[in-house]
């Protein structure tokens, strides 16, 4: 009989990939939605790539306790992919931080009630380096949350301390993925995914300039496919693991791609940062900008490739399919 799973955020960007790459593995998948009137268009998006006999769905919020002890019935492993992600800056921090840190708490509350073996979450390299000056960093490196970084990085880093609290001294074991800027083709359900919105403004001509900004990236399907091998790894329990290039790609470099793939309203001039910080103080997606200008942050994601047997697909596969599952 086939392990059980549990998939956060199924709905999301990256937790539809991680529902498929278990079902493509013979899982049986529970994903949790805010409501089941989304359930149908998740289901026919995961179709796309993976059978779905064994697909599931349960109704679960992250604000509220109702659901989530029924939903962990069975389950082996949970896959807690769930967390808000907007590049705009909220009017309050807490709109993103509270969701992010009471959710993770309530998640793991249940998973270790229901006696699930391991769980897989999913952090973001915005956990690790910001508000520190440039340089090369590994797994253990944490955002300085004291310093003035944005509700979205404060969110990820204090979420994923609550969970590392959480677990500590517990028999539940823990593996987190922080992956960078996540690209590559959605699979087709409404995704409200913060670089789904990013690669649409590029490729329709909505981003007249390219800011100063250089991050690490990674392709959906290898972040799918990390959640799912540090959930079984022998040597994947207790650790953190990068997700990203090891050299920081520019959006002038993404840009360029893009323009030889065909899509020519792909921005071309540079953005001053002095233009950037005058949109900041009336455009709230301009402020959420503001910490990466000029940074340069590469990483040690050596033991990715050691312990999860990452094998990365080019950067340029995944923005021009990308844009092309945008553009059709």
């Amino acid at each position: 009989m086939a392990e059980r799973v549990l998939v956060t955020g199924i709905t999301g960007y990256i937790g539809q990939y991680c529902a498929a790459e278990l079902l493509n593995e013979g899982y049986e998948v529970v994903g949790t939605v805010r409501s089941l009137s989304k359930a149908n268009a998740t289901r026919a998006a995961i179709a796309e790539v993976a059978p779905v006999e064994k697909l599931t769905f349960v109704k679960a919020d992250l604000l509220s306790d109702d659901g989530w002890d029924e939903a962990m019935k069975g389950c082996s492993y949970v896959l807690h992919v769930a967390s808000p992600f907007f590049l705009a800056e909220p009017k309050d921090e807490n709109e993103l931080i509270e969701p992010a840190v009471e959710g993770t708490r309530r998640v793991i509350g249940a998973a270790q009630r229901a006696g699930v073996r391991r769980m897989v979450l999913t952090s973001s390299i915005a956990a690790m380096i910001t508000g520190k000056p440039s340089g090369r960093y590994g797994p253990d490196a944490w955002s300085d949350t004291s310093a003035n970084i944005g509700a979205y990085p404060k969110s990820k880093t204090l979420a994923e301390q609550a969970a590392w609290d959480a677990v500590a001294g517990g028999e539940m074991e823990l593996a987190v993925i922080n992956p960078g800027v996540v690209f590559g083709p959605s699979l087709g359900a409404e995704i409200d995914g913060q670089s789904v919105a990013l690669m649409t403004d590029m490729i329709g001509g909505k981003m007249p300039m390219i800011p100063d900004i250089a991050m690490g990236m990674v392709d959906v399907r290898d972040v799918a496919k990390l959640h799912v091998a540090a959930m079984t790894a022998a040597d994947a329990a207790g650790k953190r693991f990068i997700a990203a290039t090891a050299e920081p790609v520019s959006m002038r470099d993404v840009a360029a791609v893009l323009r030889e793939a065909g899509y020519t309203k792909a921005p071309k001039r540079n953005a001053p940062r002095v233009a950037i910080k005058m949109m900041s103080l009336f455009d709230r997606e301009a402020k959420g900008l503001l910490p990466m200008i000029g940074k340069r942050a590469a990483f040690d994601n050596q033991a990715t490739f050691d312990i999860l047997g990452w094998q990365p697909t080019p950067m340029d596969a995944s923005l021009t399919e990308m844009a092309a599952s945008i553009a059709r």
